[in-house]
């Protein structure tokens, strides 16, 4: 994505809640496909990663975008903004 798309998409998620959330147990497979799973219904959303340092929630959301096809468009503290065009809509 070009960085006028990155910033529509970006914006486009001001307003939504994280609807995934990383805990203790960190990225199980279960939340590996609640992620997949409500990226395929909303396309754009939050995922809230609790645990760590900066540089370990960073790597989290990176293996979490590589396991579920998707694209990092922003950060915000320990909030990131996973989106993954939906074949469906094309």
């Amino acid at each position: 994505l070009n960085s006028k798309a990155r910033s529509e998409i970006k914006s486009r998620a001001h307003h939504l809640k994280p609807v995934v959330r990383l805990g203790q147990h960190g990225l199980t497979e279960a939340v590996i496909n609640e992620t997949d799973v409500s990226l395929t219904t909303h396309e754009l959303i939050k995922v809230h990663i609790h645990n760590g340092e900066r540089d370990q929630r960073k790597e989290m959301a990176e293996e979490l975008c590589k396991k579920t096809k998707a694209e990092c468009i922003g950060t915000i503290g320990k909030v990131f903004i996973l989106y993954r065009k939906n074949k469906s809509q094309v």
